[in-house]
């Protein structure tokens, strides 16, 4: 199609002449300057930029950088030459892993296992105490009390992954730190939930219980801090609603479901698509310092077998192979997660 002059420009019927749109030439300016502006914004504003190359660059030497060596998982493991001048494998690395039959497999799928199964746990039992303990903390009215409260909630948090654990070993007693039973594995003892043979043996040398001492210290380690999110959203809600609830004679439970609950939906929603995004990354420090060969059949998780064959063997290419499947099985189910939300409550991240 041909353009015409009528297409762009306004007809003055007066003069009988044409004259460009006032909209249409501020637009035009806009473009025409566009990296101008740029440039004028960052001049302004050039101490926040500047704050902010310190996380590009970990971004991209933590981030970005290491993708090229996810190249291994399509390469011939070779420790000589770089990744890029390696002899292409194709999809032999996930056919072993997937269908090989051997113990190598039979090792991954049980580690593929145990990762859901830890997270999946940690979903159901993780993610609901956050919020439980930031719904306590709003109905504390003394503001000091509460401070106390949430310092003590927060502190774990803060403490390293060996401390953590160190603390937890102590607690069950197991292995070359300490001797004998626990004040933890004493009580359950004493209670009659667990044999005298097991608590001195050590509850981190039985795999029975390896997911359920995970999972409680991985709540009090994170359900304090969790909680701010849920509990700034929390004190964000507006008086007035409750005013109003009271005025209807709604009750502290009432209140809970009709007023707090559903002003706090879209942060629930929000972080638990997050939560399921990271549905298996289970942070392999924890578990490479808390479990051992006696519990590898319910402790063993991806990022746990691919350093044991991946650092700690020759099987490079196997372990990247597994972290890659790993990974993307993530980004499906933040995909799929988000697609639920945005259809079911109108609340997704994109």
């Amino acid at each position: 199609m041909k353009a015409k002059a009528a297409d762009f420009l306004i007809y003055d019927e007066a003069t009988k002449t044409y004259h460009e749109n006032p909209e249409q030439a501020v637009r035009d300016d806009v473009e025409k300057h566009y990296w101008l502006h740029v440039g004028r914004t960052i001049l302004k504003d050039w101490r926040l930029y500047l704050m902010l190359i310190p996380m590009i660059l970990v971004f991209l030497f933590w981030r970005y950088f290491p993708m090229y060596e996810l190249l291994g998982c399509f390469k011939v493991s070779d420790e000589v030459l770089p990744v890029a001048d390696q002899l292409f494998s194709g999809f032999s690395y996930f056919k072993r892993l997937l269908v090989g039959g051997d113990t190598l497999s039979l090792e991954f799928w049980r580690s593929m296992r145990n990762t859901f199964l830890l997270s999946f746990y940690g979903l159901c039992f993780g993610f609901p105490m956050p919020i439980i303990l930031a719904l306590f903390f709003n109905e504390i009215k003394s503001d000091i009390a509460r401070s106390f409260y949430q310092v003590l909630t927060y502190l774990p948090k803060f403490m390293s992954t060996v401390v953590m654990t160190s603390l937890v070993t102590m607690l069950v007693k197991q292995g070359s730190l300490t001797t004998g039973m626990g004040i933890v594995s004493q009580a359950l003892a004493n209670l009659g939930l667990i044999s005298r043979e097991v608590a001195n043996a050590g509850l981190l040398n039985n795999p029975s219980f390896f997911r359920a001492i995970y999972q409680i210290s991985g709540i009090w380690e994170a359900a304090g801090y969790d909680s701010i999110v849920f509990f700034a959203a929390i004190i964000a809600i507006s008086p007035t609603s409750y005013e109003a609830a009271q005025i209807d004679g709604a009750g502290k439970m009432a209140q809970l479901k009709y007023v707090v609950l559903p002003s706090i939906l879209s942060t629930i929603v929000i972080m638990l698509i997050t939560r399921i995004g990271s549905l298996l990354n289970i942070g392999y420090e924890k578990v490479l310092l808390l479990y051992n060969p006696n519990t590898y059949v319910t402790a063993d998780v991806v990022s746990t077998f691919a350093n044991r064959y991946g650092l700690m063997g020759a099987a490079k290419g196997l372990a990247l192979a597994a972290e890659m499947m790993n990974n993307v099985v993530g980004m499906l189910l933040v995909i799929g997660a988000n697609t639920i939300a945005r259809k079911a409550s109108d609340v997704s991240l994109y």
